[in-house]
Formats: structure tokens, C-alpha cells, sequence
């Protein structure tokens, strides 16, 4: 009798310590700083019209829990903490349960964890299995509950659930999986939802469509022994099988997340921001994103998608401000958010040109300057032999202009003045723009055999369409806490690197590869669409066997694109069509409300009528015809020189 006695004294010493201990850690949760759910990790991304974009964290979108399905809130409930509303963190009996569950079996069968505590690991924790990580876990947990209220821990645990495919919260995963807003989930789709994160990976019904409905159907169970819905209602489930559209709409968050890493790559290096304060969150972002033209930019590339497994990469800049207006590193974020566009690298093919002519017009070369364009073998410095080809090795086999070299995209006419002039000259002028990459001073570097970034590359050609001035290109134009305060503000400093007559001479040189006076052994590169300009533009494409680019801008806009394949597959000639079309329609896009000039010729560049391609005088009406520019004092002495036609040069001879 004494030993039970003692045993109940025991226990009840035991329940009573268990009571105050609880009741302590209780009160000093209550006690201790308020945890900043609505904050912890929160950004608002607004567009250059300041409007909101973009609410969630650095990984996630929101919705109010009003803005909620119903259907989707009662599945949750029902499967992952069905006394959700009536515990305060811990669901102790469940814990007892599951410890009685999984020292009956030998191992973990059954779980504990509450909506609480899984948020808590959503926002604060890893998931590793420590006793560590647990008891931090368990005050984290108690610090919630007793600040917040149920429902706003509901809606913080469904806005940063993994969904799977990519999907980190409520909104992405219902417009993924079905093209819909939250408060528009149907039953079967809801209950689909939140059967996923379970497993993720392979709950999805992206993955495998069939786990998917098992795990449903384990959730509808929870649903009707909580009965949220009727035995009829969960007997009428998932007889025919539910659309599963598998990719976000245009404009949303298909390639749009690909921007919002450029801004968080860029709101990393703005020193006014230190790191602590981005986790802190609450911080309102207002960017350089024009809403309208990433749509448009989209709908081009998706509309010109050669292929599944084609990548893109893609930039529109104002070259006025440097200001980043639209931008896409992939075709699919929630397949791929690898962003081509700020982490890769890749061979620029003859988009390296233009760096080369610039650097020859400030050394003393002009547009009508000629080299041979023929077969040619290099003996170069070191001893070694160096044959580059033209594209379908076709030849001028005469002398060309340096017009007629970047309309055509002669290699040959390349490499020898890259060698005339000296590879550093060339190198040297990239640097210049502000392309940081490091270039390899070799003999085919203006054949693009060097790999550079998008941004990188289109911050140096953002030089060119600026006339001379180097501008950093940016995303972010200034940063506010909740209450408005600015805590940054983007400088506009401009710094001119280049010669404006030699820059205004080379974009003029640029727009000769949609002219078609320069038809000759083959034709100018941008020809093929042309058609399709209503304005004026420097352009030049760039391929190589598995790389095509494509850049062309005036004072007002400067779209830069890149297309391939991220396994390094050959492209085909409809990756060059297809994205030339694109940019075209986004290039003319951008400009469609302004009104847009090419650029004023400086007083000190003079435009002379030659033949296209060999920059001679002719009289010709042959629309073989094009201005060519000289600084003055450069240009060919013509004044006196006499104007023949074709048939009285013939009879000269």
C-alpha cells in the first residue's frame, strides 16, 4: 500500500512539475520579443509604375487566408493537425500517441508535428534531425502561439509550404498545377494540394499523377472521419481524372521569377542593405520592371519556341538610365530556376565584332577600309597555324569594306584586322564598356570564342547605344522600409569611355546588316526581318554551333537575346529564325509609345554615298549605294575624283 501511495505521489509530483514547467515556458514566451512572422523574410516587389508585383519572400507569393479556398484549409486541417484550433503548439496526446506508435513498430511510423511547428521550420529552422534544432523548434513554437493569433499561422504555414515542381506557397502551386488563384480551387484539386507536402517530389501530380491521387485519397479519408465532408461526397472523389495544366501563366511567374533573381542578386550587393535586414524583411522594392514589356517579351519567346528543350535568355534595357525594363534567364522557372541570364556563361560568336571595329575606327581605320576576303591560313605568333572559315565557307574573294564585313559577318576580315591591330586593342575597348568577363587574347576572339554573361555582354553594348557613356545597367531604383522610409535610392552617374564620333560612326556601321545594298556572296545578317522594322536600328547576331545571339538597340531601347541548349546541343537554322523574330517583336514593342529618333550626327562626321560593299565612288542606280561616315579629315578624297557608271568604267579598261 505504501508503494502505491508513493507512486501516486510521485506522479502527481511528477504532473504538477510537468503543469508549472509548461506554464513557465509559456510565460516566457509571452514575455519574450514578439517574433516578426509578417516581416521574416517578406518583400514587396512594385514595378516602375509602382505597382505591387510580387508579395511574399525571397522564395515565395502570398494570399490573405480569406483569399483562401475553403475546401483547401479543411484538407489541411484534416490530414496534417486536426486539433489545430484547440491546441496551444503541441498536440500532446498525438505525441504520446506517436511515441506509443513508433516503440510498438521499432521505428518512426507516425509524426507529431503541428501546423505550428511546421511553419516555424518553414520560416526560421533547417530540417535537420537534432535535438537541437527540436528544442529550438519547441520555443520558436511557443513564441507563435502566443503572439498570434490561429488563423494568421494558418495563413503564414500555406504560403510557405513546398508544393513541389518549384512551388514554395499557396499561389504558385494552384496557378502551376491548375491555372488558378487559391480562393478558386475545386474540391478534388484542393485536397490533391494538400497532400503534397508530404513528399513533395513525388506527391506531385506533375511527377507522378497516380501517387498523387493515392496520397489524395488518404487526405479525403482524414476529411470525412473529421467530417469535413460526407461519405457521398467522398465516395463521388477523383472518378475521372483532373486536368493538370503544369506551368504558370505567362506574366506570372513562368519566367517573371527569373527577374525577381536579378533583384535579389542586386539587393545582395547594395551596401545601404546589409544582409541582416533582408532576412529581417519588410522591405518595399521598387524596380526597374516594366510589367507590359516582360509580358510582351514572354508571349515573342514562347510564340518562336523552336522546340521543349530550348533555353533563352533575354534583356531589355533603356540605355538612357540603364534601367533593366524586362529580362528572363529560362522558358520555365518552376521547371528550371537555373537564370541563364545572371549565372551563365556562353561563346558570343560575332557578336564580339563590334568591339573590334570600334577599336579599329580609333586607331586610325575608317568604314571604307579593305581587307581581302578570302581562304586565308594565319601563321600566328607561337608557331601555329590558324584557318578560320566563313559561315558555309563562302567568300567575297576580293576586297571588302569594313561596312561590308560587319554587314556580312565576315570572319576572315575579322581575324586580319584583329591581328593588324593587335589582340590587346580589342580587349582593352571591352573592358572599357564595362564587360568584365576576362578575354582570351587570341586571334579568333571577334569570332566570340570567348564565353561571357548576358548582363555582363549587354552592359558593354548598353555603351554603345548610350553614344560613349558607360552605365551600369540596374534593377532596383530605390528600397523603403513598411513605413516609407528610404532606406536607398539608385545615383544616376554616367561616365563617357568612348569617343561619340567613333561610337556614332560604328552604329551607323551596325544598322548596314539589315541594309540590303550590302547583298553581295551572301547576304546581311539581319535582312531576313527587316521588313518588320519601323525603326532604325545598330544590330549584329552572333552563332556558333551551339550558341545564338542576336543584339540591336537605338538611343531608346536595347534587346539582347540568347538562345540554345542547356546540354549543349547543335542549333538548327529555326533557332536562328525563331529568335529573330522574337527579338524583333520585342525590340518594336518596346518603342511602340515613343517617339523615336536614331542619333544626331556629331559636327565632326561627315556621310559620303559609296558602293556598299567595295567603298568605292560610283554613280550606279543599282541600290548598291550607302552612306559611309568619316571623322573629318579621315574621309577618301572623292571631291575631285570623277563619277562613272558602270558601262564608262568598263570602257576605260
Amino acid at each position: 500500500m505504501k508503494k502505491v501511495r508513493f507512486l501516486f505521489k510521485l506522479m502527481l509530483f511528477g504532473f504538477i512539475s510537468f503543469i508549472v514547467i509548461i506554464i513557465g515556458l509559456y510565460t516566457y514566451a509571452y514575455l519574450s520579443p514578439k517574433l516578426d512572422i509578417k516581416t521574416s523574410g517578406s518583400l514587396y516587389l512594385y514595378d516602375s509604375n509602382n505597382e505591387l508585383v510580387y508579395q511574399g519572400s525571397r522564395n515565395n507569393e502570398w494570399a490573405n487566408l480569406e483569399d483562401i479556398s475553403d475546401y483547401l484549409i479543411d484538407a489541411t486541417i484534416a490530414v496534417e493537425d486536426k486539433n489545430f484550433y484547440k491546441h496551444h503548439g503541441f498536440d500532446y496526446l498525438r505525441i504520446i500517441k506517436a511515441m506509443y506508435l513508433n516503440i510498438k513498430s521499432g521505428t518512426i511510423v507516425q509524426g507529431a508535428s503541428t501546423i505550428s511547428q511546421q511553419y516555424i521550420k518553414n520560416l526560421y529552422l533547417d530540417f535537420d534531425q537534432t535535438w537541437e534544432r527540436k528544442i529550438e523548434e519547441a520555443f520558436l513554437t511557443l513564441e507563435l502561439e502566443v503572439h498570434y493569433e490561429k488563423d494568421e499561422i494558418l495563413e503564414g504555414y500555406l504560403n510557405t509550404i513546398n508544393y513541389g515542381q518549384g512551388n514554395m506557397g499557396i499561389v504558385s502551386a494552384a496557378e502551376y498545377y491548375f491555372t488558378k488563384k487559391p480562393s478558386e480551387l475545386t474540391l478534388e484539386e484542393a485536397i490533391m494540394l494538400a497532400g503534397i507536402s508530404k513528399n513533395p517530389a513525388r506527391y506531385n501530380p506533375v511527377s507522378d499523377y497516380d501517387a498523387c491521387i493515392a496520397r489524395a485519397k488518404v487526405v479525403a479519408k482524414s476529411m470525412l472521419n473529421n467530417e469535413y465532408i460526407s461519405e457521398d461526397t467522398y465516395n463521388s472523389l477523383f472518378q475521372d481524372k483532373i486536368e493538370i495544366y503544369g506551368q504558370n501563366k505567362t506574366n506570372n511567374l513562368q519566367m517573371l521569377m527569373y527577374y525577381q533573381d536579378a533583384v535579389m542578386d542586386e539587393l545582395a550587393s547594395i551596401s545601404e542593405i546589409p544582409e541582416s535586414l533582408i532576412d529581417a524583411g519588410g522591405l518595399k522594392i521598387y524596380t526597374t520592371l516594366d510589367i507590359d514589356m516582360q509580358a510582351n517579351l514572354e508571349e515573342n519567346i514562347l510564340e518562336n519556341k523552336p522546340d521543349e528543350e530550348i533555353q533563352v535568355a533575354s534583356v531589355v534595357v533603356d540605355p538612357n538610365t540603364g534601367a533593366v525594363r524586362a529580362l528572363t534567364g529560362g522558358m520555365d522557372y518552376a521547371k528550371s530556376q537555373y537564370n541563364r541570364a545572371i549565372e551563365s556563361k556562353r561563346q558570343v560568336g560575332s557578336t564580339m565584332k563590334p568591339f573590334l571595329y570600334y577599336a579599329a575606327l580609333e586607331n586610325n581605320m575608317t568604314m571604307s577600309s579593305t581587307f581581302s576576303s578570302v581562304p586565308t591560313t594565319f601563321t600566328l605568333s607561337n608557331g601555329q597555324s590558324y584557318s578560320p572559315q566563313n559561315a558555309d565557307s563562302l567568300y567575297a574573294d576580293k576586297e571588302i569594306t569594313m561596312a561590308a564585313a560587319l554587314a556580312l559577318s565576315d570572319n576572315i576580315y575579322a581575324v586580319k584586322t584583329n591581328l593588324f591591330l593587335g589582340v590587346d586593342k580589342m580587349i582593352e575597348v571591352a573592358h572599357r564598356t564595362g564587360i568584365e568577363a576576362d578575354l582570351d587574347e587570341v586571334a579568333s576572339l571577334p569570332l566570340g570564342t570567348s564565353e561571357i554573361n548576358l548582363l555582363d555582354f549587354a552592359t558593354g553594348y548598353t555603351t554603345f547605344a548610350t553614344g560613349g557613356y558607360k552605365k551600369d545597367l540596374y534593377f532596383i531604383e530605390r528600397i523603403e522600409d513598411l513605413e516609407g522610409n528610404v532606406l536607398y535610392e539608385k545615383e544616376h552617374e554616367k561616365k563617357l569611355v568612348l569617343n561619340p564620333n567613333y561610337t556614332y560612326i560604328l552604329n551607323e556601321m551596325m544598322n548596314t546588316t539589315s541594309n540590303d545594298a550590302y547583298v553581295d556572296y551572301t547576304t546581311p545578317t539581319a535582312l531576313t526581318i527587316s521588313a518588320n522594322f519601323t525603326n532604325k536600328y545598330a544590330i549584329k547576331t552572333g552563332s556558333t554551333n551551339t550558341d545564338f545571339w542576336i543584339v540591336g538597340y537605338n538611343k531608346d531601347a536595347l534587346v539582347m537575346t540568347w538562345m540554345g541548349y542547356d546540354d549543349n546541343q547543335t542549333i538548327t537554322s529555326r533557332v536562328r529564325t525563331n529568335s529573330k523574330k522574337a527579338w524583333t517583336k520585342t525590340i518594336e514593342y518596346a518603342l511602340k509609345d515613343i517617339d523615336t529618333s536614331w542619333y544626331e550626327t556629331p559636327e565632326n562626321v561627315v556621310a559620303i554615298p559609296l558602293d556598299a560593299v567595295t567603298g568605292k565612288v560610283t554613280n550606279d542606280n543599282n541600290n548598291k549605294v550607302s552612306l559611309y561616315y568619316y571623322v573629318k579629315g579621315s574621309e577618301p578624297n572623292v571631291l575631285n575624283e570623277q563619277y562613272v557608271s558602270g558601262e564608262e568604267e568598263k570602257n576605260t579598261e
